[in-house]
């Protein structure tokens, strides 16, 4: 069960990593922060990204196998990267219209599950 409470929590943290690191660019998109101040936009990352932290630290603790978790630290990246790359790719296609996926992008990604595959082999 850790490992699947690690993963949820994982995927949480990832949604909002990506809302903190380009929402802004939507609200940018959609002219609610064309006026903010930089410094703002920062503030308003942070406070975003206050709630990924909030799910990514218990996910690493929980998942790491000297806390009694099943994952090792490197198989704790790969996973987390893997699993941002398809909230990245779920949001870049549902908010970004103009923004598509292209065979180099699956391609890359293939190359990350195999990294999740070479990661977890004994």
């Amino acid at each position: 069960m850790k490992s699947i409470y690690t993963i949820l929590l994982l995927i949480i943290s990832n949604i909002f990593m990506t809302f903190a690191w380009y929402g802004h660019l939507k609200l940018q998109e959609m002219k609610i922060t064309t006026s903010w101040p930089l410094i703002g936009i920062i503030l308003l990352s942070w406070g975003i990204a206050f709630f990924e932290y909030c799910f990514q630290v218990p996910a690493n603790r929980l998942g790491f196998q000297e806390n009694g978790g099943p994952f090792s630290l490197v198989q704790l990246k790969v996973i987390q990267e893997c699993i941002t790359l398809v909230v990245f790719g779920i949001f870049t296609t549902v908010l970004f219209r103009g923004e598509s996926l292209h065979w180099n992008h699956f391609a890359a990604f293939i190359c990350l599950v195999l990294a999740v595959y070479f990661v977890f082999m004994k």
